[in-house]
């Protein structure tokens, strides 16, 4: 499979800065196709880091693209209601003539995300198996199927117009890392999608979840690995550096450390940033989301001049 290549938009960034309007994410986007990216992407957070709400950016960003697969890095789907969902996803998919991809996650267990999850009259503790059970829903809905359901949710004869432009609805790539989330994405969803560090590591993790695939008797090539990435670059590797710990902090409120050894991120040179992105390629990644600390322009010209260095 070839590599594909996406631009995350800095939604939790522009709130950060104090600019809330819309029209630079716009440009931006409308600027990653330009430039040749495959895919935009937007992150979810309601309280813990606010941020533009994802779905509705998304069918902006359809209406103003025309290539681009458009998606969510990662949508938390815990805390919604399954059916407005997958109407909001059907319009969305619509919009964007099919190009709409679920990425989704349970989040992580912090002060502020189960505050969060509370604000939101949702139990935290319980947010895996109401993701599973909503997304089993969404997929039903999507079939434009009459759908009786009796669980978390109650629907009697259901039938939602419009359905996804796909058919069978928009892929569904999960988050997480544990032995019980890679089972999971094995058994359930269509790609792997996690944030976590290390390209040996991940390549690793992917194999559990080709075979979590296979012992559920599906075909593991159907699966896509994706790898959500944070770049600094700059042949300053020591300005690289701060560039990427100063964002990392700020943006989590966490000792850049911390976060560091938590996700997958790069600071230095431009050569050196093709040969770690050629690390995740060599591993399995078949998609990669790259997010990018400040200077998006500058970011995004430098990766799609090395597109061709890189894979």
């Amino acid at each position: 499979m070839a590599l594909r290549i996406g631009y995350l938009l800095p939604t939790r960034e522009r709130i950060m800065e104090g600019h809330p309007e819309t029209a630079t994410l716009l440009r931006l986007a409308e600027r990653a196709e330009g430039l040749g990216y495959d895919s935009v992407w937007v992150g979810d957070s309601v309280l813990a880091r606010p941020r533009h709400d994802p779905l509705t950016l998304l069918a902006a960003v359809a209406a103003r693209t025309g290539k681009v697969a458009l998606g969510t890095a990662v949508l938390l789907p815990a805390l919604r209601n399954p059916v407005l969902l997958a109407h909001q996803a059907a319009t969305i998919d619509q919009i964007s003539a099919g190009r709409l991809i679920l990425g989704v996650g349970i989040a992580s267990d912090l002060p502020n995300i189960r505050a969060e999850f509370a604000a939101c009259g949702v139990p935290f503790e319980r947010r895996v198996g109401r993701m599973l059970e909503g997304l089993r829903l969404m997929r039903a809905l999507w079939t434009g199927q009459p759908v009786d359901w009796q669980g978390r949710w109650t629907v009697t004869g259901g039938v939602l117009a419009p359905i996804p432009a796909r058919p069978g609805g928009p892929p569904i790539w999960a988050a997480g890392s544990t032995p019980a989330a890679l089972e999971r994405i094995g058994r359930h969803f269509d790609g792997w999608f996690p944030n976590n560090p290390g390209a040996a590591s991940w390549g690793e993790r992917w194999r559990q979840v080709l075979q979590a695939a296979r012992d559920a008797g599906r075909d593991p090539a159907a699966l896509v690995g994706a790898a959500y990435l944070t770049l600094a670059i700059d042949e300053d590797r020591a300005r690289a550096e701060q560039r990427l710990d100063a964002f990392m902090e700020r943006y989590y409120d966490q000792p850049a450390a911390v976060m560091r050894a938590r996700q997958a991120s790069f600071a230095g040179p431009a050569a050196a940033a093709v040969a770690w992105l050629r690390e995740f390629a060599a591993a399995g990644a078949s998609h990669l989301v790259l997010r990018f600390a400040g200077d998006a322009e500058r970011h995004l010209e430098t990766i799609a001049r090395l597109r061709a260095e890189i894979g």
